[in-house]
């Protein structure tokens, strides 16, 4: 181990300096697969060497300490099958040490360990270090040889770094690989400043059950337990602790989201497929399990789903006077699926798509997305709507809106929404925009007190809402600048781009008709 423990240099920069050891800071988020589940594997191995250390102070040798946790796996977290051949070197050092064959025998222990824990199956064993792409290695021996190297300058212990240490540095890692992940960086990545600002107008308490029903690499779920704490003022140790749950589709990500969690020492059950055709969370009676709070950023205007997807539904989500949002965006059809996971007295955050806002607003014909939003608004669950801030997140430079929902909204808001126009509380950051402290910190505050403040916040009641055909977008009601009249061209765009998907859905219903008429 390096003498200093790489204390020269914050965790974050170690991590990241880690990560580039591959082949540069260009190319290491297409190995995140394969570093991630590394970093974490040398936690869990400096973690067990302390709980040896502890047993070993009590039976007088490491020795017969390894002998113990191997008989007796209850004496620790999680069990490691890895005894390296003097026992008094570090776990760490049966991987360290691979000089042949590197990527093989990494797969061999990482297996070998999910083999003796149950929670880590499918998580750090999903990974071949071996893999071959017609006949050549994906990542060399050489290469993982260099990142085993640069992971081992560094303890992660329980003496060394806290969980909560750790965890933002591994969600700081997440981070640096959706910056450089394009496209598919939103699938599993949400801004940690749209995480905090969800989390603290949710205002979780302690022992309460959230729920992420597409909760990428876990942060929303994180950041819930996060401002808890806070809230908590220093009694964090002492309070119960949420409990998270989570449905993630894509593999990589559910395994990235299980991580997450561990190595925050946090409490969480994350299940892996399709929540929108098979939600895994049920009661006994197979029907949609419900939560103290809803929190997700699903992906924007999905246009794989259809209308038998709906019908064919049989766990409420969708109610008939609500209807469906049809094919071109699945937005509203998320947000059902939150409200009917949510309890009597459940509230829930979503990030949408601007457009989600507005579209089918002030068109002379029927608007099913409209619809569905006059459903929410003429039950009163919608309590307010933020509209963000542009070139926030990593897979899009719309601004995007974050809608909260509550089924128990308080007798003195009723029949009115609160809009908040945040678009220009950012900084310029690179590659994207950020909110800074105070930003995150105004933006809470504005929301949880329903504070009115001139060119940022109103509360609307329903009638001006109907007025205005049910759009519930913040910037059509709040104009941050004099020469600010008309609405974003991002959400004209999404909104055309709506319209014209519905119109060649009447086309071709019209179509047929006319055919069985032998028009």
């Amino acid at each position: 181990m390096a003498s200093n423990n790489g204390k020269d240099k914050s965790l974050e920069s170690w991590i990241w300096d880690a990560a580039c050891s591959i082949r540069g800071a260009k190319d290491a988020p297409k190995y995140k697969d394969y570093i991630l589940p590394l970093i974490f594997t040398k936690r869990l191995c400096d973690v067990f060497d302390d709980e040896v250390n502890r047993i070993a102070k009590e039976v007088g040798s490491r020795k017969k300490a390894f002998q113990l946790a191997k008989a007796d796996h209850k004496l620790v977290r999680f069990y490691l099958p890895l005894v390296p051949d003097d026992p008094e070197q570090p776990v760490w050092s049966v991987i360290r040490k691979l000089s042949d064959k590197i990527g093989e025998g990494v797969t061999t222990h990482m297996r070998a360990i999910a083999r003796e824990n149950p929670l880590l199956q499918g998580i750090i064993d999903r990974v071949d270090f071996n893999a071959t792409t017609h006949g050549q290695r994906d990542l060399d021996d050489d290469r993982l040889s260099n990142l085993i190297e640069a992971i081992s300058t560094k303890r992660l212990g329980l003496e060394d770094v806290e969980a909560d240490i750790i965890g933002k540095s591994y969600e700081y890692l997440i981070r640096k690989f959706a910056e450089g992940g394009g496209q598919s960086a939103g699938e599993f990545y949400t801004p940690p400043e749209v995480g905090t600002i969800m989390s603290r107008v949710l205002q979780p308490e302690p022992g309460m059950e959230i729920y992420d029903p597409t909760c990428g690499s876990g942060g929303l779920l994180v950041k819930c337990e996060i401002a808890m704490e806070e809230s908590a003022q220093g009694k964090k140790r002492t309070v119960a602790p949420l409990k998270l749950f989570g449905q993630e589709f894509t593999p990589e990500t559910w395994a990235m989201a299980n991580m997450n969690m561990i190595i925050h020492d946090m409490e969480g059950q994350i299940e892996i497929g399709d929540t929108f055709k098979n939600p895994k969370f049920r009661n006994k009676q197979g029907k949609l399990r419900t939560f103290d709070r809803v929190v997700a950023n699903p992906m924007w205007n999905q246009d794989w789903f259809t209308e038998a997807d709906y019908d064919n539904d049989e766990l409420d989500r969708f109610p008939a006077g609500a209807g469906f949002p049809g094919k071109s965006s699945a937005d509203w059809g998320w947000v059902q699926h939150m409200h009917a996971s949510l309890n009597d007295k459940g509230r829930a955050a979503v990030v949408l798509d601007t457009g989600a806002a507005s579209r089918g607003s002030g068109n002379a014909g029927t608007s099913k997305e409209r619809d569905i939003r006059q459903w929410f608004v003429d039950h009163d669950l919608i309590e307010s709507v933020l509209y963000l801030p542009g070139n926030l997140f990593y897979n899009t430079s719309a601004p995007g809106i974050v809608l909260f929902i509550n089924r128990d909204k308080p007798k003195t808001r009723a029949g009115k929404v609160f809009l908040v126009n945040a678009s220009q509380v950012f900084e310029k950051g690179d590659p994207k925009n950020f909110i800074p402290d105070a930003g995150m910190q105004r933006i809470a505050d504005t929301l949880i007190q329903w504070k009115e403040e001139e060119k940022f916040s109103r509360i609307v009641d329903h009638a001006e809402l109907k007025k205005n055909d049910y759009n519930i977008s913040p910037s059509r009601y709040i104009h941050t600048s004099d020469a600010e009249t008309y609405r974003p061209i991002t959400e004209i765009v999404e909104e055309l781009k709506v319209i014209e998907a519905e119109a060649r859905e009447t086309d071709k219903a019209l179509n047929e008709i006319l055919k069985k008429l032998g028009v």
